[in-house]
């Protein structure tokens, strides 16, 4: 074949049209066969003669029956396999083309996938096949197309909107650090202390800069191992890692005089350590950070042998419970965006992101009188001892 010549592919139009020309000629071909058995086993009329007979035809001349039998059948038979081939052959023609163009507009909806495929980027997501035609199994690969282009649509823009909420935040402890030590340094009878105080703000402003990059740092690597095998798995405690959390915001705690309820029961799963000391870290601290003055934190842990859980609950603002399910998008609070404000706003992200690693769930209940009730179930470790549990991962003091 010369380069650049155009390859005959076995498209699906080509292979369905072959199948449809096999078996109408296949067919056709029998039915010519039988009807020519037919016509031979039919045309013996000189059987019941007596041997010796003759027949007396129009054009007078005498001929032996069983000659004359011959030649009829002889004759039947050629002029059937004849007009019976011809009409074979035109009927298969029809047939074929018929069939390549039926298939051809059957499988239109398969064409414009290929096309609205070959279309898309980051510019033509908006683009859907609109599949109206019979409901059979091309409108649902066409629905299911189009299903697809929906989910992968929100994907970037959520992805979009995570890179613009992250940039934002980011931008404001640069923009902070930056303005603080422009002011300062344009400022010719700046002391001391004025110069400590900067350093002050700006060290105030890279922890928070520091910080939001090691929650992202923790969403990708949890979001990473969703759906995988996880690259860590350790028996572990989620009491103890929750008694750490508690540990860490107990100054946090004191200062605006909240008052803490525990149970923790022995909570013995296997997963990434990391990961689910920083779940248990991020649902006690949002319960801290987004309570209000002699406000109240609820945490309990706990196993029924084949599911470990852990709660966590907190007074606080009111939550509509409509609004839940924006409190898992990164940089939201309560539905809305939340850039700026308090946190990195990725902590609830976190905690969902690092149950699917682990193959568990996260449940979140707006309280009546205003905060949350987070619940986080998981699968529990097989036999593990609470006790052993513990001497691996010891709370801090």
């Amino acid at each position: 074949m010369a380069a650049g010549s155009p390859r005959l592919r076995p498209t699906l139009r080509l292979r369905l049209t072959l199948l449809n020309g096999v078996l109408l000629v296949g067919a056709g071909a029998i039915l010519v066969l039988l009807a020519w058995l037919l016509v031979r086993d039919a045309l013996r009329p000189t059987d019941e003669l007596l041997p010796g007979t003759t027949v007396v035809l129009a054009d007078g001349r005498t001929l032996d029956a069983a000659q004359w039998q011959r030649q009829l059948a002889d004759s039947a038979s050629g002029e059937l396999l004849a007009k019976g081939l011809g009409a074979l052959l035109a009927i298969s023609a029809v047939g074929v083309v018929g069939a390549y163009a039926v298939a051809g507009r059957a499988l239109r909806p398969l064409h414009q996938v290929t096309a609205t495929a070959r279309r898309l980027g980051e510019t033509t997501l908006d683009q859907r096949i609109g599949y109206s035609g019979a409901d059979d199994e091309v409108a649902e690969l066409a629905d299911t197309f189009d299903a697809m282009l929906d989910r992968i649509t929100a994907a970037f823009a959520a992805q979009k909107r995570f890179v613009a909420n992250a940039s934002h935040e980011l931008r404001t402890p640069l923009a902070v650090m930056r303005t603080e030590i422009d002011v300062t340094l344009s400022d010719d009878e700046a002391d001391t202390d004025e110069y400590r105080r900067m350093a002050t703000v700006v060290r105030d402003a890279s922890e928070r800069a520091n910080g939001l990059v090691d929650a992202l740092l923790v969403l990708a690597r949890s979001e990473a191992q969703t759906g995988r095998r996880l690259g860590r798995r350790t028996e572990c405690d989620l009491a103890v890692g929750t008694a750490n959390a508690l540990s860490a915001v107990r100054r946090e705690v004191e200062r605006i005089k909240l008052r803490v309820q525990t149970s923790l029961e022995s909570a013995p799963v296997v997963g990434d350590p990391g990961l689910l000391d920083r779940l248990a870290g991020n649902l006690v601290e949002n319960a801290v950070r987004y309570n209000h003055l002699h406000g109240r934190i609820w945490v309990r842990t706990g196993s029924d042998g084949s599911r470990s859980w852990l709660v966590v609950g907190n007074t606080g603002f009111e939550v509509d419970q409509a609004d839940v399910p924006g409190l898992f998008e990164p940089f939201r609070r309560g539905g809305q965006e939340r850039t700026g404000a308090r946190g990195s706003g990725l902590g609830l992200s976190i905690v969902r992101a690092v149950c699917d690693a682990h193959g568990g769930t996260v449940k979140v209940l707006a309280q009546p009188g205003g905060g949350l009730e987070v619940t986080v179930t998981l699968p529990c470790a097989d036999n593990l001892p609470a006790v052993a549990a513990s001497a691996k991962r010891r709370a801090g003091p």
